[in-house]
């Protein structure tokens, strides 16, 4: 039986301790469009219902394959769970199929239809009822397979089949085979797939069209300031039907609540087969400008109509602001000298699932981004995910877009070739993004050749020839850079080198080398306290060093904030302040110490904090160590002593320098206080921030005692639980004393179960359930199914015994979604187990230890060059 369901709602989700809590529903744009209400344009989420075999089988895209043994999954998908920390080339590399059967829903007729897929790892290969309709390289950028083309009509039932391939390939990039990556090629369609229906007439797709500087809806912007902004609206419409038609083009510009303060409208007429970019021009007054911390949008609603009938549409979402590159006198935003730029590097990588990550936790990650002060974001090391770029859009977080590529060069031509196409296509995909403040468009850490960098560089300028158009950067010491590029990455110490405003891309690394990476800003978060003390305080200071700045040098992207896996080296990278399940460390409070407590923002947590990086163990430190952005701390010990120090401003550059109060812990006299006088409750730390002498934020610390309950809460960040069978969020179990105080030092093993609309993701064989607790908390990831309703989620410790922590259970409301699905076939559990370590991974010729050597230190070498060049002290 054929499920199409249409499920719309207003969606709140109630968590076990936050009842009724209001949640965020961000939006999703498709092929760069929001939906727009009675536009004509039909989307259809295509990721349910999709068979999948990992390994390569023959006559794959046949439809008289017999797949009825193959799994049934949903999109985004990873061709095989991993283990949380699975670095060292451990994941699978090879083929794989998914395949499809699907209905074209009868309404369709006279319609054109295709699938959009946002990216595929690797290489791919469709096939639409057995005939290879598309073959795409590269792993990072969207294609659209067209049904109609492939002789797909209303009504029809089809099948498509998809051979994906991750494996090493030097022909196109990044090309470095991942045994040498500093990240990995997970595998699969690991983000989303969209039906869409358009009428013969309509608005071509930005990348499809392959128009330079054309295609789509292009906005960009000239004469802005506080009382007024031009903005222009190219919108390419194109006639599919065999004969002439003509059209009307309606284009509002609408403020963020959706009321209509500009419209303008065009009369087009297009032949058989022709398309033409519309031209439209309209200035708003007052303009509200965006900037990171107060992130406003527009909306720009294009409408094709056919008289009174809309055929096709959608909305674009634009923010209004005037970013300048003034080279020693630094970065200017609206007009205005904005001081230093500090962000981050990121990965979309996530515990378990690798790439396959859906659009809610690329939301999450952008808010807890944001949350850490971060105001710009190196995409490292290719185009995000749609949906992290709209979040960027919305939370006010500037995005530097980088090419796929790392450390590789391949002379063949073809190879270069494929680089500039993933230029073209990335600028053509991210262009309206207010976020976008930088292209990035060379290989990074390559040693690539002059021509290379420069016409990179002249595609920059070719795909955005207008006022206002994000700049290119490259690293100082790499060909064509320092000479011709508008923004160069180096480090404080390059001022004065070069003409163009400086910023570092990479900072925070203290490797002992390239080869070992021991690193003291490196800290597991189960490795406990005080190595993430540690990492905190190597952290401060090179965080500070994005501050030593005459004006040229404007700040710094911090590598790397979350924790993730790697092709070259058997640890995961554990240098983030964030775990992979995106657990914070005590270094993502000492980045939020880092924002000025006056500084506000719609929806990111902001303004004066105190935070105490000390645990009350018979293990901790003598010092206690306070982060805080206030003026001083007031650190109050047992509720008898009392001690105020001053926060210091500007010390090596760090804003706000941790406090250390020296000598205040001891556990022989904690030990007075609960074996001689009775009286552990007055073990606490109290810490009181003070701003103009007034208290304007505190915290409590107190010693877990005995590890008696579970804690369960849900890590939602406000976004819902949508019930789309793609969908998860964190839920993290805590082990707690009866006061609630979680014990960091708890040695337990957690075992989930979930009763209702819902699935849990892994088992056993990777280490998911049961979940091993570390610094405290075990978390599970729970997967929606396609059916709105409760889910319970239990947790208990895998032995139980007469004194043993409790169990604990909270409830999740999963809500439906906003577009209609369209699938046939119900998934399989997700949860791993027999099957997801059956298939032997194909292995090349296995390398010598000399020949495995050699290709580390290549790698070492690059890293050494384009690393940091000063000493920390």
């Amino acid at each position: 039986m054929r499920k199409n369901q249409t499920l719309l709602c207003i969606a709140i989700l109630f968590f076990g301790i936050q009842p009724g809590i209001l949640a965020n529903n961000p939006e999703t744009s498709v092929a760069g469009f929001f939906d727009l209400e009675k536009s004509g344009r039909i989307i259809y989420n295509f990721n349910p219902g999709w068979r999948y075999h990992k390994g390569d089988v023959d006559n794959g895209e046949s439809p008289r394959l017999d797949d009825s043994s193959w799994r049934v999954v949903s999109i985004p998908h990873t061709v095989e769970l991993m283990p949380a920390e699975a670095s060292g080339n451990r994941n699978y590399q090879g083929p794989a199929w998914y395949r499809k059967h699907f209905v074209v829903d009868q309404s369709l007729t006279n319609r054109d239809v295709s699938l959009y897929f946002e990216a595929v790892m690797g290489k791919s290969i469709v096939y639409i009822n057995g005939r290879k309709v598309k073959e795409h390289i590269g792993g990072y950028l969207p294609f659209t397979v067209s049904l109609t083309d492939a002789g797909v009509q209303a009504g029809d039932t089809c099948l498509v089949a998809v051979f994906a391939d991750n494996s090493d390939d030097k022909g196109y990039p990044p090309g470095k085979p991942q045994y040498t990556l500093d990240f990995a090629y997970h595998g699969g369609i690991y983000r989303d797939v969209w039906m869409m229906a358009k009428a013969k007439v309509a608005i071509t797709d930005a990348v499809e069209a392959n128009k330079v500087a054309g295609g789509g809806v292009f906005v960009h912007y000239d004469n802005i300031s506080e009382k007024s902004a031009d903005i222009f609206v190219d919108t390419d419409i194109r006639n599919r039907d065999t004969r002439s038609r003509s059209v009307v083009l309606l284009t509002e510009l609408c403020d963020s609540e959706g009321n209509v303060l500009r419209s303008d409208r065009k009369q087009v007429r297009l032949g058989p087969g022709e398309s033409k970019a519309v031209k439209q021009k309209m200035t708003v007054e007052n303009p509200d400008l965006w900037s990171p911390r107060s992130p406003y949008l527009y909306r720009i609603n294009s409408r094709v109509l056919d008289g009174n009938t809309p055929l096709d549409g959608g909305t674009t979402r634009i923010g209004i602001r005037k970013a300048e590159f003034r080279g020693k006198d630094g970065f200017y935003l609206n007009g205005k000298p904005y001081g230093q730029l500090i962000g981050a590097n990121r990965h979309q990588d996530f515990a378990y699932v690798g790439n396959a990550v859906p659009n809610s936790q690329q939301w999450r990650d952008a808010k807890k981004l944001r949350d850490a002060g971060c105001e710009i974001i190196r995409a490292a090391h290719y185009p995000q995910d749609p949906a992290f770029m709209d979040a960027c859009d919305e939370l006010g977080l500037f995005v530097i877009v980088a090419t796929p590529g790392w450390q590789y060069w391949n002379k063949d031509s073809e190879f270069g070739r494929l680089a500039q196409e993933n230029n073209r296509q990335m600028i053509r995909r991210d262009r309206n993004h207010p976020s976008v403040l930088v292209w990035e468009p060379i290989l990074n850490e390559t040693r690539f050749p002059l021509d290379f960098s420069l016409e990179a560089l002249k595609i920059t300028k070719e795909e955005y020839p207008y006022p206002g158009a994000p700049v290119a950067a490259g690293d100082l010491h790499s060909e064509g850079i320092a000479d011709h590029y508008d923004l160069v990455y180096g480090w404080p110490t390059d001022e004065g080198k070069v003409k163009q405003s400086i910023f570092t891309r990479e900072f925070g690394e203290n490797v002992d080398d390239w080869y070992a990476h021991n690193n003291n800003n490196r800290a597991s978060r189960s490795w406990g306290e005080h190595p993430q003390l540690v990492q905190a305080l190597s952290l401060a200071q090179s965080y500070g060093d994005m501050f030593n700045t005459t004006g040229q040098f404007i700040g710094g992207a911090h590598w790397h904030p979350f924790d993730h896996q790697r092709g070259y080296h058997p640890d995961p990278y554990f240098g983030g302040i964030f775990d992979a399940f995106r657990q914070p460390k005590y270094a993502f409070q000492l980045f939020k110490s880092q924002v000025d407590p006056e500084i506000s923002h719609p929806v990111a947590e902001t303004g004066p904090m105190v935070f105490i990086a000390h645990e009350i163990t018979p293990f901790s430190g003598s010092d206690v160590v306070v982060f805080s952005n206030c003026d001083s701390v007031r650190l109050i010990v047992y509720e008898t002593d009392t001690i105020v120090q001053k926060v210091e401003n500007g010390v090596n550059g760090i804003p706000y320098v941790p406090v250390v109060f020296k000598d205040v812990f001891d556990f022989w006299e904690m030990r007075e206080y609960t074996y001689v006088q009775k009286n552990w409750q007055k073990i606490r730390f109290v810490a009181e921030g003070i701003i103009d002498g007034k208290v304007v934020a505190t915290t409590t610390k107190m010693p877990s005692r005995r590890s008696t309950k579970l804690r369960l809460y849900v890590d939602h960040e406000g976004t819902s639980l949508v019930a789309d069978g793609s969908d998860f969020v964190t839920v993290v179990a805590e082990v707690t004393d009866d006061n609630g105080n979680v014990k960091r030092l708890a040695k337990e093993n957690i075992l989930f179960s979930v009763e209702g609309e819902g699935t849990i993701i892994g088992d056993a064989h990777i280490g998911a359930n049961p979940r091993a607790v570390e610094f405290g908390s075990a978390p599970v990831l729970i997967r929606s199914t396609k059916t709105p309703g409760k889910i319970t989620v239990k947790a208990r410790v895998l032995f139980e015994g007469a004194h043993a922590p409790t169990p604990a259970e909270i409830e999740i409301e999963s809500v439906a979604p906003v577009r209609e699905m369209n699938y046939l076939e119900e998934d399989d559990d997700y949860s791993g187990g027999p099957g997801f370590f059956d298939v032997k991974r194909p292995v090349e010729e296995p390398m010598s230890e000399e020949q495995i050597r050699k290709a580390l230190d290549e790698v070492e070498r690059q890293q050494t060059d384009f690393g940091e060049k000063h000493q920390k002290k």
